[in-house]
């Protein structure tokens, strides 16, 4: 089959030596995160502020949510992979991004007991055809070892695209949007989940679902996704 479709670069399309996979100066140009981040949010330090320390925002506002983690930021290549899984039907880059996730949310995983993924509105899995970060979530499930629960988490409410909203209107925009299916509950009732998403920009989204988790019965939520914006307001930049 190689021989017919011959691997080629994830970024730039260049010949590589495996299925989505990354040329040399495309791997090179990804920003991996890495410590120091804040301990609860992720978010990236400046400077080393030692170990276990959280930032004064999430002191001050403090996510439903326990701890998230992502693997990369959101730009560059990294939004190409991004849209490929999303917009282009590249559901192949699902096990390098999970494979990614893995090594930057370890300890998250070894957290948590399920995997749930943040669901689509029924309309746009029509028009995408499957959900992104379902394909990550059961990815992912498939190498820690760890259950996948499709099914437990609607979206009861069609929301407007995220992207170039401002923080209060994201928060507006997916206010009960959410909903742990009366019938699931009891499959996430006491337990930690992990909840996984494709991008993290304000957290709105993953605070939303949260809560809904949360008021199911699970005893604690931890967030996974793949990349998360360096800063809120970049993400108007990427649209």
């Amino acid at each position: 089959m190689q021989l017919v479709y011959p691997p080629v670069c994830s970024g730039c399309g260049k010949m590589v030596g495996r299925p989505a996979g990354l040329c040399t100066e495309c791997w090179s140009t990804v920003r991996f995160i890495e410590r120091p981040f804040c301990e609860i949010t992720g978010m990236p330090f400046d400077h080393d502020r030692g170990d276990g320390y959280v930032s004064p925002e999430a002191i001050a506002n403090p996510p439903s949510y326990a701890k998230a983690r992502a693997a990369v930021f959101h730009d560059g290549v990294a939004r190409k992979i991004v849209h490929g899984l999303k917009y282009s039907d590249r559901a192949d880059l699902a096990t390098m991004m999970a494979e990614w996730m893995i090594r930057a949310g370890r300890d998250v995983i070894d957290d948590s007991d399920v995997i749930i993924a943040v669901p689509l509105h029924r309309g746009r899995l029509f028009a995408r055809r499957y959900n992104q970060s379902a394909e990550l979530a059961r990815t992912l499930a498939r190498h820690c070892g760890k259950p996948f629960l499709p099914g437990v988490m609607r979206r009861i409410r069609a929301t407007r695209q995220q992207v170039g909203l401002g923080l209060k209107a994201r928060q507006d925009n997916v206010r009960g949007a959410f909903q742990t299916v009366p019938e699931q509950v009891s499959r996430v009732a006491g337990l930690k989940v992990l909840l996984v998403d494709d991008v993290l920009t304000t957290g709105s989204t993953v605070e939303a679902a949260t809560r809904s988790l949360l008021r199911a019965g699970a005893s604690r939520v931890n967030v996974l996704t793949f990349a998360r914006v360096a800063s809120p307001g970049e993400e108007t930049l990427y649209a």
